[in-house]
């Protein structure tokens, strides 16, 4: 059982104990109050999650934030906003193991109803097999540490982001503490291994789901007993135009075609592919450079097949860069692309569109509701070498297309990818769906 956004389920301590909260209690009572767990916070690639988070509180929520791993820098490496958040995180395997087995103690003897609901709840999940229920154990252990902190803060509710490997612990936290929980469901390898990530049991014992697009709310239906589609409710991520702002720096006439990819370097971001259409472009006699911003797994093969190909000197690894590095590489791109095989709906094309970048990507998941074809970017069918080297070599010929598909990309994401826009609709269906009797 593996999860790209969470590391070993052992109580390990991989951090500081978080220190007291510091923030100034609110001068009126909060809209709602509500205790977030990530399975990493913050983290370069999930920055849409403290973007909402703030969004919230500025709209007066109370919201805190448990992560069940430690920030993915050190912490004199954050930007003050996300170092801040750091001060004020529960970080569950930061927790002494003294400290931890302590709780875990205490709550066996003061609530072992809640101890022994959470127990058999785990053991349960992993049924006959042992690594399973081994796995099981780890998250009941983090689920009564999680429990604990949210019966301490006076949290009421739990919101959980991603339905992998930390929804389990929060479903076992609902489950031990009576707790009910909500989740907001991204995708895609829930969607690939339901059974290992016990997405029905999730749907089941949720009080309501926000799926990032409908493509997403289509998977979980094809999952879920028809009575339980009433719980789901599509709420889009979105992203902050001001921020993401038009802005390219000018290059020299001689300077070549800049072709920017921003993504982890995994299988299913399909950076493989591009960088095969890219020889591709510069076998035809075409002067472009490619950059991949961004780092992952998949970042050898990548190089050993640059190299392969003679591409050292036109094919740049940037590596995973902080929000404003990535922001100056998009101002030098002339294309941004995509070559995704599977996806949720990614913010880094929102905030390309956002920046008027001309895009191109793929026809996956919920990539077509943010861009359609022909009218906001150009979209190739995923796996096709000669779709996308097509595409991209109508984009490099055509400067007005470009230009017109990258001022269209832009009024899209104002129009239906508006962080500020979206954090409201996520509040009202917060507010909605917790003032509902059950």
């Amino acid at each position: 059982m593996s999860d790209p956004h969470y590391a070993s389920s052992s109580l390990m301590i991989t951090a500081t104990a978080p220190l007291p909260d510091t923030r100034n209690p609110p001068t009126a009572p909060p809209r709602l109050r509500l205790a977030y767990l990530l399975s990493r916070f913050p983290a370069v690639s999930h920055s849409f999650l403290l973007n909402e988070i703030v969004q919230l509180r500025e709209l007066g929520f109370d919201i805190e934030v448990a992560s069940i791993n430690p920030p993915d820098r050190p912490l004199q490496a954050l930007p003050v906003v996300e170092a801040e958040e750091c001060k004020n995180t529960f970080y569950i395997k930061s927790m002494p193991h003294s400290r931890a087995a302590a709780i875990i103690l205490r709550t066996l003897i003061q609530r072992p109803r809640v101890f022994f609901r959470g127990l058999t709840a785990a053991l349960h999940l992993g049924g006959w097999n042992l690594r399973a229920l081994l796995y099981g154990v780890f998250y009941f252990a983090e689920a009564i540490l999680l429990g604990d902190w949210m019966h301490r803060r006076a949290y009421a509710h739990l919101h959980v982001h991603f339905s992998t490997a930390v929804a389990t612990v929060g479903l076992l936290t609902s489950v031990a503490w009576e707790i009910p929980f909500s989740l907001s469901v991204h995708g895609p390898d829930e969607f690939f291994s339901v059974p290992e990530y016990y997405m029905k049991q999730k749907v089941e014992r949720a009080r309501f789901i926000l799926c990032i697009s409908e493509f997403c709310r289509s998977q979980l239906m094809r999952v879920a007993a028809p009575r339980h589609w009433n719980k789901f409710e599509v709420v889009r991520l979105g992203v902050d135009p001001g921020v993401f702002a038009p802005g390219r720096i000018e290059k020299k006439m001689d300077d070549g075609f800049d072709i920017v990819c921003v993504g982890r370097l995994v299988p299913a971001k399909g950076q493989l592919i591009l960088v095969r259409a890219f020889a591709n472009l510069l076998a035809q006699g075409y002067d472009v450079r490619l950059k991949l911003v961004g780092d992952g797994e998949d970042r050898k093969h990548l190089q050993s097949l640059v190299a392969d190909c003679g591409l050292n000197s036109a094919v740049e690894f940037k590596g995973a860069l902080s929000h404003s590095e990535t922001r100056l590489v998009l101002q030098q791109a002339d294309l941004f692309v995509l070559a995704s095989f599977a996806e949720g709906l990614p913010v880094a094309l929102m905030e390309a569109m956002a920046m008027e970048i001309p895009c191109v990507s793929t026809y996956v998941a919920g990539i077509p509701e943010l861009i359609r074809d022909g009218v906001d970017g150009l979209l190739v069918p995923a796996s096709s070498l000669e779709a996308l080297t097509d595409a991209m070599k109508t984009m490099i010929d055509n400067p007005l297309l470009r230009s017109n598909l990258g001022a269209a990309g832009r009024k899209r994401v104002l129009a239906s990818f508006n962080l500020a826009e979206n954090a409201r609709a996520l509040a009202a269906v917060f507010e909605r769906r917790l003032s509902e009797v059950v």
